[in-house]
C-alpha cells in the first residue's frame, strides 16, 4: 500500500487531476476544508448539537429541532445554487410549537420572499437552492410520523376501547394474539376477567345452580374499578408476551330432572381458560328425592356451589346429605372464584337452596335466593357477572327464589320451571319448582340450564 500526502497543487490550464482509481476512498487530512466538489444531494446530520431555540443554518447540514419547550427559528443561510439544508421534528411537536424558517436578506424560499412555519407532526423538510428566482426550493416533505410503536398490540375478540385502553371480549372459543409488547414492563401485565359457565339448576322444587368461577386481575398500569375479587395484589398476575393465547369459554350447564325415585342433579358448568388462569364451572343444584339418598352428588362442587335440594318429608340433612349445598372456590384459588350453595329446607315449605354466588352464598331454604355476582367497569362501564341460581318451590309454598344479581335464573314456583342463567354471564339455573303436592309425584321438569361464561382481556394501547 502506498501514500501520497499533498499539501498544494498548482493550477494547470486544461489538465485534469485524477486523485484515486475507482473503488479508492479519497480523505481529507484532520482540519481540511473543501471546495468545488460540488454535493450529491445528502446532508451531514449534526446529531451531537440538538436545536432548541433560534439559530442559523449552514450549506450542507441538517438539524434536529426540539419545539417541545417552544417555537422557535431557523435561519437560512445565504444561498447559492447547489446549496441543501435539511431539518426533522426531533419531538414530534411542530403541530403545538411551531419552526419558523426564513431566508436570507431578500433571498425567496419556493418563490416567495417570506417566512414559513412548519406545524405538522413529524415533519420534516430538505430545502436546496436552485437560483434567485426560486431561491430555496423545498425537495422532499414529510408529513410521516414513522415512530417505533411503544404500546403493546394484540388481536382477538370483539375490540372495543374505553380511553386509552383496548378490551378484548370473548364470548366463544377463539385466540388472543400479542404481536408487539410495550417498552413499560408494566403495562404487559395486562388485566383479565374469566368467568366460567354457571351450572344447571335442580329438578322438582331442587337447588340453585351454582355460578360459574370469577377471576379478575386488574393490572398495574390500568385504572377501572375493579370488583371486590380484584386478584391485586395477591392473586395470579398475566404478563403477555409475543405469542398467540387460545381462550376457552365454558358453556353453561344442563338443568337437573326429577321422575319419582330417579333425580338427577343440574349439569356442572364448564372452565373457562385464558393463559394460566382457569375458572372452574359452577356446582350443580340438587334435585330433590323422595328417597333420600346417601350419597352426595359430587358434582355440586364448583366454582360456586350448587344449592341443596329438598331433603324430602320429614328428614333432615343428616339424613339426606343432598340438602346440603355444594362447595365454593373448587379447587381453590386466591382471590376465592366463588361461594358455596344454600342448604335445602328440611320440612314445610320444602323449598330447594339457592345456588351459590361469586360474591355470596346461596341462601338457605324457604328464603333461597342465588347468591349475588360480582360487578366490575373492566368493560367499561359497571356489569354484574356470576351470580347464583334461585331455588325452586312447592305448591302451597312462598315463590321460587330470586337469582343472584349478575345473570342468576330464578327459581320455580309450584308447576313452573326454573329460569335458566343469563348468557355470556356465567350465571347459575333456577331451580324447579314442584308439580302438584304429595312426596313422590309431580310431572318431570327440568331446572334452569346455566348460563355460558366469557373472557375479557384489557391493557394500555395509546
Amino acid at each position: 500500500m502506498s501514500k501520497i500526502e499533498v499539501n498544494t497543487v498548482a493550477p494547470q490550464c486544461g489538465t485534469t487531476l485524477t486523485l484515486g482509481e475507482s473503488g479508492d476512498t479519497v480523505t481529507l487530512g484532520s482540519g481540511a476544508s473543501q471546495s468545488g466538489f460540488g454535493r450529491t444531494g445528502t446532508v451531514d446530520w449534526q446529531t451531537s448539537s440538538i436545536k432548541t431555540a433560534t439559530f442559523t443554518a449552514a450549506n450542507g447540514e441538517g438539524y434536529f429541532a426540539n419545539t417541545s419547550g417552544g417555537a422557535f427559528t431557523m435561519n437560512l443561510p445565504s444561498g447559492t445554487a447547489g446549496n441543501i439544508v435539511s431539518v426533522v421534528d426531533y419531538t414530534n411537536t411542530f403541530q403545538t410549537n411551531a419552526l419558523t424558517i426564513t431566508p436570507n436578506g431578500s433571498q425567496k424560499i419556493g418563490g416567495v420572499n417570506a417566512n414559513f412555519t412548519a406545524t405538522t407532526e413529524g415533519q420534516s423538510l430538505t430545502f436546496v437552492y436552485v437560483d434567485d428566482t426560486e431561491g430555496w426550493k423545498n425537495i422532499q416533505d414529510s408529513t410521516s410520523n414513522a415512530i417505533g410503536n411503544p404500546f403493546l398490540t394484540a388481536s382477538g375478540g370483539t375490540e372495543t376501547t374505553s380511553g386509552n385502553f383496548k378490551i378484548h371480549t370473548f364470548t366463544g372459543p377463539g385466540t388472543f394474539t400479542v404481536t408487539n409488547l410495550s417498552t413499560t414492563a408494566a403495562e404487559n401485565i395486562v388485566s383479565y376477567m374469566v368467568v366460567a359457565g354457571g351450572a344447571g339448576g335442580g329438578g322438582r322444587h331442587g337447588g340453585g345452580g351454582g355460578a360459574g368461577g370469577f377471576r379478575e386481575y386488574k393490572g398495574p398500569a390500568d385504572c377501572y374499578t375493579a370488583s371486590p375479587l380484584n386478584g391485586n395484589p395477591g392473586g395470579t398476575a398475566v404478563t403477555v408476551t409475543t405469542q398467540a393465547y387460545p381462550i376457552t369459554v365454558g358453556g353453561g350447564g344442563g338443568g337437573g330432572n326429577f321422575v319419582p325415585g330417579d333425580a338427577t342433579a343440574g349439569g356442572k358448568g364448564n372452565n373457562s381458560v385464558f393463559s394460566t388462569i382457569t375458572s372452574a364451572g359452577g356446582g350443580g343444584g340438587i334435585t330433590a328425592d323422595s328417597k333420600a339418598p346417601t350419597t352426595p352428588v359430587t358434582h355440586a362442587d364448583g366454582g360456586s356451589g350448587g344449592g341443596g335440594g329438598y331433603a324430602g318429608w320429614s328428614q333432615v340433612p343428616s339424613v339426606s346429605p343432598n340438602a346440603l349445598g355444594g362447595d365454593g372456590n373448587s379447587p381453590p384459588v386466591t382471590p376465592a372464584q366463588g361461594s358455596n350453595g344454600g342448604t335445602a329446607d328440611s320440612g314445610n315449605p320444602y323449598a330447594g337452596a339457592g345456588g351459590g354466588g361469586a360474591t355470596a352464598v346461596g341462601g338457605d331454604g324457604p328464603a333461597h335466593t342465588g347468591g349475588a355476582g360480582a360487578t366490575t367497569s373492566i368493560t367499561g362501564s359497571p356489569v354484574a357477572r356470576a351470580g347464583g341460581g334461585g331455588g325452586g318451590s312447592y305448591c302451597g309454598g312462598p315463590p321460587g327464589g330470586a337469582g343472584g344479581a349478575g345473570g342468576g335464573g330464578a327459581g320455580g314456583n309450584a308447576g313452573s320451571l326454573g329460569t335458566a342463567g343469563t348468557a355470556n354471564t356465567g350465571g347459575g339455573g333456577g331451580g324447579t319448582g314442584n308439580g302438584a303436592p304429595g312426596p313422590a309425584s309431580g310431572t318431570p321438569q327440568d331446572g334452569g340450564a346455566g348460563g355460558s361464561g366469557i373472557v375479557v382481556i384489557r391493557y394500555k394501547f395509546q
